[in-house]
């Protein structure tokens, strides 16, 4: 029992021992720079090399050796081969001239049998591969005969190939497609743009056509006002000129107005012998112009409040306006405020993170002894 023991413990230090070795030797491959870098064992294919080179040598020795002994078998063999195609060429000669003489083909009672026509006269043993007459026992078709195998073959090369074809034109359908659906969002990407700048254009453009419908409205009626104006103070002016003709040449002026007289009724003229009005008649004139002066005033003055409505009218658009654009204004400092927020809150995130991994994540800084770990074995 003792002895079994120390077998045992011998056995298992001389295995310890050996995968010690074992160990030693693959550490000092896996740490050999030259070795790791190259990949290969440069002593052993030098050795290798060697060893090829000593057996080509032995090779082309034993090659040269066989072609020798190949040589003179060849030349032993041509000569027998000489030798035996005499004989054969003799008996044949002695045979031939004994059925010529002995053996006539028509003497022979084997003439169907012998008949050199009766194999081109009767059918052959096989016709096809599906001949009823091939059966086990014919030797002419056995178990796994691959008799098509050339004509497989080529339908197996004309799949193959149309089946490589089309996997090519479908790849290319699927490039071919993915260009498509590439240029379409490139330009659809560009449309969105165009129709952008269109759009902000456009709204350019109506501002400004409102701006200048609102300024030609003011011009056509300000001119409006202007060339009614000038029309009552030319139809004014013209009153006033026939009036005063009217008065030069009549007989307004004269100083007895009975010459005009007239004998049907006190109430009537002669109106080439009137001399003017009475002062009951100047005072009704004076009265009525004085109507016509109250008229012309109470025109001027809804002709100034009308102008009045439109110059607030004016004002109260151009102060709408310019309400629209500071409301546009303050939602464009709101908007970019907005964002500046949430920048600034990104940034406080992010450096946040920042911090929190410098402080708690990376806090275990490695060291030289974690560092000398590696390299120390070879598994």
């Amino acid at each position: 029992m003792h002895k079994v023991d120390i077998q045992a413990d011998l056995r298992e230090a001389a295995a310890i021992e050996a995968r010690r070795n074992r160990e030693k030797q693959r550490q000092s491959r896996i740490f050999n720079a030259r070795y790791r870098t190259m990949g290969v064992d440069i002593e052993g294919l030098k050795r290798q090399v060697e060893e090829r080179k000593l057996r080509e040598n032995i090779e082309k020795l034993q090659e040269e050796a066989f072609d020798a002994d190949r040589v003179q078998c060849d030349k032993i063999a041509q000569m027998l081969e000489e030798e035996e195609h005499q004989q054969k060429k003799h008996l044949c000669q002695d045979l031939v001239e004994f059925h010529e003489r002995e053996q006539q083909p028509s003497m022979r009672r084997e003439w169907d049998i012998h008949d050199p026509e009766a194999v081109r006269k009767g059918k052959p043993a096989r016709v096809s591969n599906d001949d009823p007459r091939c059966g086990p026992s014919s030797m002419q078709s056995f178990s796994g005969e691959d008799l098509n195998a050339t004509a497989r073959q080529k339908l197996q090369k004309e799949q193959n190939k149309h089946a490589l074809e089309k996997q090519r034109n479908e790849q290319n359908k699927k490039l071919a497609d993915q260009k498509y659906a590439d240029n379409l969002d490139d330009k659809k990407r560009i449309e969105l743009d165009l129709r952008a700048r269109e759009l902000a254009q456009l709204e350019e453009e109506c501002r400004r056509a409102k701006a200048v419908a609102v300024a030609d409205f003011n011009r056509a009626q300000a001119a409006e006002v202007a060339e009614q104006q000038r029309l009552s103070q030319q139809r004014d002016q013209d009153d006033n000129y026939a009036e005063i003709h009217n008065h030069l040449t009549g007989n307004l002026l004269l100083e007895d107005p009975s010459v005009a007289k007239s004998l049907l009724g006190s109430n009537r003229v002669i109106t080439d012998r009137w001399k003017g009005m009475s002062p009951e008649q100047l005072q009704a004139v004076w009265q009525m112009q004085k109507e016509q002066c109250r008229e012309n005033q109470r025109l001027r003055q809804q002709e100034s409040q009308r102008e009045a409505e439109w110059d607030k009218q004016r004002e109260l658009a151009a102060r709408a306006a310019m309400q629209m654009e500071e409301q546009e204004q303050n939602f464009r400092a709101q908007l970019e405020k907005s964002l500046d927020n949430y920048n600034q809150e990104l940034a406080d995130a992010q450096k946040s993170n920042l911090r929190y991994l410098e402080k708690e994540v990376y806090t275990n800084v490695p060291t030289a002894h974690y560092y000398s770990q590696f390299n120390t074995s070879s598994r």
